[in-house]
């Protein structure tokens, strides 16, 4: 994929019939549904040719943030319960904390990385990175990986 690529949401309805039969595809390998690429392309009415075409870019769009690993990265102010109010947040919204890491403080700000699970996320990751965002000693947030 080009380094300047660009993404749309489009409905299901207004895509060519292949793109979702590729997603369908994707999900039968993914599930075990399906062992091998043959036997998903031909459960779908594509070729193979076509899975390996479009395989890399066409995602339903609640995979490309539910269900999935995100890394949220942010700089905060070395304040006491700034950490604390960002834990409280993806707890309210049901996200599953996998991995916390902190620099030392610097300058009076912390670089922090979160990864978290969003199975039981009840809210959109966007809404996260305004709660994030709108907190008193966050200075930065932003999704580094997801």
């Amino acid at each position: 994929m080009k380094s300047n690529s660009r993404y749309y949401i489009v409905e299901e309805s207004a895509l060519p019939e292949v793109f979702v039969h590729v997603a369908e595809a994707k999900r039968l390998l993914q599930t075990g549904e399906a062992s091998t690429v043959n036997e998903a392309t031909r459960l779908m009415g594509i070729s193979r040719s076509a899975f390996y075409k479009y395989r890399d870019s066409v995602f339903p769009f609640q995979n490309m943030m539910s269900g999935r690993i995100i890394t949220f990265q942010l700089l905060l102010k070395d304040m006491t319960g700034v950490l604390s109010s960002i834990l409280s947040i993806f707890a309210q919204y049901g996200a599953n904390i996998l991995t916390i890491n902190q620099t030392i403080p610097t300058n009076g700000c912390a670089m922090v990385t979160i990864s978290v699970e969003t199975t039981a996320l009840s809210c959109t990751v966007e809404e996260l990175l305004q709660r994030f965002s709108g907190l008193h000693g966050v200075v930065r947030a932003e999704i580094l990986a997801g």
